[in-house]
């Protein structure tokens, strides 16, 4: 039978529950798909934790990789056995088989593993919306990127670089600043052995920046507002480090008329077409090689409590998988 990961209650990694999975024919506008790959991601840990609220019981996982098995009636846009990828809502790709809505997929190309897409679509996705949409970046402007060794951020420099941009990222620790610099950042800075504001100041000759990327959160966040100059905007897409006090405007955003944002996959990838604009750039930036993506470590679905306490101590430098038990 198959298995999916369950979640009774919020918490830590032992709250993950590996149970059967009764998969029945797909609704109309679905699609039965067998996951082959899962992406494992940041995110899932806050839908875990609680951060993210889910009603329980819940699935988890958004992010995955297989061929479809069977189409619901009106579905026309995909045939069985075509090779999908997906990272969007509704959660439980943490499971052997699951039925998804068909406008939630997309084909992966010829060329393209189920392995790398699956490590590829909410991590790349995601820095395409950065990237071109949130803050549409120019050849030869300097940017910040926070977490740059992570797996979006090796994404993220990588496919910022092949656009011309110079990259300033930082980690965490001495251990990642060469996995930051071979996928593409100019500069690295380790935010726990100096101030990466006055760093990036000095970089800039003290200009500034037009805009910071962070998805650390908390930690982060005001040296990241000393970092911009007036009128730059502010991109927080994620809380590793926890989640943001409540902003003073008058003291954070005011005092340099920055603008602020909080962006999201689900908004950004909402309407089908920018799902299919975003994934076609995605993918042909691997299959061209502007992105190189190396999987960093594997794990079976039975053992997914193992990875989520790897996640949540930081030891996942890069994509990493979930594989669907045989």
């Amino acid at each position: 039978m198959p298995k999916s990961i369950i979640i009774n209650k919020h918490g830590g990694p032992e709250v993950l529950q590996l149970s059967d999975a009764k998969v029945t024919s797909p609704g109309p506008n679905e699609i039965r798909i067998k996951n082959l790959a899962i992406g494992l991601n940041f995110i899932d840990t806050y839908h875990r934790s609680g951060l993210y609220p889910l009603k329980l019981p819940s699935g988890l996982g958004m992010e995955g990789a297989g061929v479809v098995e069977e189409i619901g009636s009106d579905v026309k846009s995909f045939s069985i056995g075509d090779n999908i990828a997906y990272a969007s809502p509704p959660l439980g790709s943490y499971s052997d088989e699951r039925n998804i809505p068909a406008n939630i997929a997309v084909k992966i190309p010829d060329g393209i593993s189920h392995k790398i897409s699956a490590s590829i679509m909410t991590k790349g996705l995601t820095v395409h919306y950065l990237l071109f949409k949130t803050y549409k970046v120019s050849a030869g402007e300097t940017i910040l990127f926070h977490a740059a060794a992570g797996g979006v951020g090796q994404i993220f420099c990588q496919w910022a670089k092949s656009l011309g941009c110079k990259v300033i990222g930082t980690v965490g620790s001495e251990s990642k600043i060469e996995t930051a610099k071979k996928n593409g950042c100019d500069f690295v800075i380790n935010y726990n052995k100096e101030s990466f504001d006055k760093k990036v100041l000095e970089i800039t000759n003290n200009k500034g920046l037009s805009v910071v990327y962070d998805g650390v959160g908390k930690e982060t966040f005001e040296k990241s507002i000393n970092c911009l100059k007036p009128r730059g905007m502010m991109v927080s897409f994620g809380n590793s480090s926890g989640a943001l006090e409540p902003i003073n405007v008058k003291k954070f955003i005011a005092a340099k008329s920055l603008f602020f944002t909080r962006p999201g996959l689900t908004h950004y990838a909402a309407e089908r077409s920018e799902l299919e604009d975003g994934a076609s750039l995605l993918f042909d930036a691997v299959k061209f090689g502007k992105i190189k993506v190396k999987i960093f470590k594997e794990y079976s679905l039975s053992d997914t409590r193992k990875a989520h306490e790897d996640l949540g101590a930081r030891k996942i430098i890069g994509p990493a998988l979930l594989i669907p038990n045989e």
